[in-house]
């Protein structure tokens, strides 16, 4: 057995431990995932949805492709440390395109050692960093509107439930039994965690202070690890229910939203178990598309359901607030 980090803990450590969701750690998993090969027990009706809105925005072929392979490796700049509990997006992506130079060049140089080449759009961005910084950072906002940004409010409300169940293991029990419960190849002993079944060695004088944890619904059956001092390393683990994230769900007794709400409204909600166009929803539930359109208006004025642009059509998702107004229905 390997072990591929000894990082121990002082007091200080243990104080800037903390959890954050981090939708740029989403993004690269979920993109890794989406590029590997054979069906997934568990990603597998979100694989079949994305995949293709994917390859049509020509994602399969861009930089992206190149900067995460399907190797361990992906660049560092990639996952900028978050600042806060739940940084958006936006603010990762500012991070990244304020990367210096010279961290680019240091991790390309790193994913060519690890891929034993370079592709093109790789050779312009090491030329480049700057100005070709901001086109990763639009090929990244793409991914996100055509793969992650319509299921966001199922995925979040699953890494939020992961970190709120952390976080009351850890004042009912203590840090050791949750790091001893985070994932088997994790265990905590004499004021140190230890990964193991790895291959590289790193420890606590080789990374920053604390540690961030990162729940992932992306991340596999694995865990992954960034370190770069003097940023505290990241931690990212698979989040606890994953493997029932795409499952369909009861669907509510709607009587009561539907009195609030009326019958066409409510319906089109249960029908977003996951996301679809006007037209999709119109055949499947035999309201008209015009009226479809209306009603999907008035709902996002509402808050309860989001728009995002899939190429030339419009993808509508039920938003956290829906979730919890038919959860209650349930």
């Amino acid at each position: 057995m390997v072990v591929l980090a000894e990082f121990a803990f002082s007091a200080s450590d243990l104080a800037q431990t903390r959890f954050t969701v981090s939708p740029m750690w989403e993004v690269l998993t979920s993109f890794r995932l989406l590029g590997a090969a054979g069906p997934h027990p568990v990603h597998q009706p979100w694989i079949g949805q994305v995949r293709r809105r994917v390859v049509a925005a020509g994602l399969d072929r861009g930089v992206l492709a190149e900067l995460i392979p399907p190797g361990p490796y992906r660049p560092d700049f990639l996952n900028p440390a978050p600042v806060g509990p739940a940084p958006t997006l936006a603010e990762e992506l500012a991070a990244i395109r304020a990367t210096p130079a010279d961290q680019v060049r240091r991790d390309l140089d790193h994913l060519e050692y690890h891929q034993g080449g370079r592709g093109p759009r790789l050779r312009t961005l090491y030329a480049e960093p700057p100005a070709r910084l901001v086109r990763v950072a639009e090929e990244i906002a793409t991914y996100w509107e055509l793969a992650l940004a319509p299921y966001w409010a199922r995925i979040r409300a699953l890494l939020d439930a992961d970190v709120f169940h952390r976080a009351r293991q850890l004042a009912e029990h203590g840090a050791a039994r949750l790091f001893n419960d985070l994932h088997p190849s994790l265990s905590w002993d004499d004021n140190a965690l230890r990964l193991v079944r790895r291959q590289r060695t790193l420890y606590r004088p080789t990374a920053g202070a604390g540690l961030l944890l990162l729940p992932s619904a992306f991340a596999g059956p694995g865990v992954h690890t960034r370190v770069r001092p003097p940023e505290p390393p990241q931690l990212a683990y698979p989040a606890r229910g994953t493997g029932t994230l795409w499952e369909s769900r009861p669907l509510p007794r709607t009587d009561a939203v539907a009195a609030v709400l009326g019958r066409s409204r409510t319906l089109l909600l249960t029908e977003l178990d996951a996301p679809a166009s006007t037209t999709e929803l119109a055949r499947r539930t035999g309201i008209s598309p015009s009226g479809v359109s209306q009603h999907l208006t008035a709902l996002r004025d509402a808050g309860l359901v989001s728009a995002h642009r899939a190429g030339r059509s419009v993808l509508y998702a039920r938003t956290a607030v829906a979730e919890s107004l038919l959860a209650a229905a349930l």
